[in-house]
């Protein structure tokens, strides 16, 4: 016997009933987009290694330690499984052009792929819902977008998740600040943990967004950078701070929040809660408008997010909020073999009325018992056993036969049911 093959660890497969879970939060996704007249586009799980060498920064976390990078061995080309999905839908945009009759508002759903340590809510291949919309300059479209994730949590019935918001200026700004940081820093180099010190003159920026608590004194009496923000950074943080005010949308501005990728500038903003422990964020983004121009295209200004749905659906599981699984309406009991033909023929008119029928299937044994059939029945969760024995259908009928209770809480007669009528029942069963 050949030795068992397993999935690559933090890679996993998903079955009934929480690939059912999946289904529905992504039908919730996809309704709630189209509300907001965002737009699905589709780009390819590979990307060659240097757009996000070049978009993400070469000296963050995800392009040094995480991205499963290999060469192509038939031509040598270097590519990588993409880690986040921005770069790649900007470099979408920019290759066929999609700008050139005005800004787009898109969302993507799907797998991301990086190398790290697999835990709670955090896998080496996991998934993420965005929305981007490019050529939009001006906050409004931030407000939108942080409406739009706000407006998801509600369609998802979640509590417990805030948002948190700060503006990272623009990269003139941020320079300032990033010679003001270091300076602070090197004051106090005997307090830096190994991380910090890594980082310190490569990405100073996130040693501000360090989990270790021996260092949080030190990073809140650092250099602030919105002290360093012009008149117009300013601005565009005011007005979305009062276009969040005007619909009701609560925040609280998070100087530390300076987001782990490069290509950001302006609003960023993150949602997160006390639920999952130590992997609050559940959805995060901001404002790219360089991002275009840095991987060779023209210039566009750029804002989105994006959230992962492995969080998402066990915040759902925690706050008792995932749904039902899905049952069939009609559970199909053949007796004899001899029937099969004319039960599938008998149940494709019924499922394109819309009704839900499993039909119950021969094993290696053959088919079941009918105390077995019936048993399955049950179990299934469907309303209807139809029973297409041989007396019944040698009468031109089907016998219906009620699984569960009605309002009373009791269960009704089985009835015999015209073959002829059973479309009707099933349009009247549906409405």
């Amino acid at each position: 016997m050949a030795e068992p093959l397993r999935a690559v660890k933090g890679m996993n497969d998903i079955f009934a009933p929480a690939s059912g879970h999946w289904e529905w939060l992504e039908a919730k996704v996809r309704d709630l987009m189209a509300r907001y007249a965002y737009r699905n586009v589709r780009t390819p799980i590979v990307e060659p290694t240097a757009l996000f060498v070049r978009g993400l920064g070469e000296v963050t976390d995800i392009v040094e330690k995480e991205m499963y990078s290999f060469e192509d061995r038939l031509n040598g080309e270097q590519l990588t499984l993409r880690p986040e999905a921005t770069a790649g839908v900007v470099r979408a945009v920019q290759e066929h052009n999609q700008l050139y009759d005005g800004p787009k508002r898109l969302y993507y759903l799907g797998p991301m792929f990086r190398h790290e340590r697999p835990q709670r809510g955090r896998y080496r291949q996991f998934h993420q819902v965005g929305a981007e919309a490019l050529g939009f300059a001006g906050p409004d479209v931030d407000a939108e977008l942080i409406a739009l994730a706000a407006d998801l949590w509600a369609e998802l019935d979640l509590s417990d998740i805030r948002l948190e918001l700060n503006s990272l200026g623009q990269p003139h700004e941020r320079l300032a600040h990033r010679q003001a940081l270091i300076a602070y820093l090197e004051q106090h180099l005997d307090r830096l943990d190994e991380d910090a010190r890594r980082r310190l003159y490569s990405n100073p920026l996130r040693v501000l967004d360090t989990k270790n608590p021996d260092m949080q004194a030190l990073v809140e009496a650092a250099p602030k950078l919105i002290d360093h923000l012009g008149a117009a950074s300013l601005a565009h943080f005011d007005a979305l701070r009062a276009l969040l005010d005007a619909q009701g949308i609560g925040y609280r501005i998070n100087p530390r929040l300076v987001r782990g990728l490069d290509y950001y500038n302006l609003s960023v903003f993150e949602f997160v809660t006390d639920t999952l422990g130590a992997q609050g964020t559940v959805c995060a983004g901001g404002r790219y408008d360089g991002l275009l121009e840095q991987i060779g295209g023209k210039a566009a200004p750029a804002v989105g997010w994006a959230l992962g749905m492995e969080r998402i659906l066990e915040l759902l599981k925690v706050q008792g909020k995932l749904p039902p699984m899905p049952v069939p309406d009609c559970y199909a009991v053949v007796p004899q073999p001899e029937a099969m033909a004319q039960v599938l023929a008998l149940l494709r008119p019924l499922r394109a009325a819309g009704l839900a029928v499993q039909m119950h299937g021969a094993g290696p044994e053959g088919l079941s018992s009918m105390k077995a059939q019936f048993k399955k029945a049950d179990a299934s969760g469907a309303r209807y056993a139809l029973v297409f024995g041989a007396s019944e259908l040698a009468a031109g009928q089907v016998a219906v036969k009620p699984l569960r209770a009605d309002g009373l809480g009791s269960i009704r007669e089985q009835t015999l049911l015209p073959l002829a009528e059973v479309g009707q029942w099933a349009e009247r069963l549906r409405a």
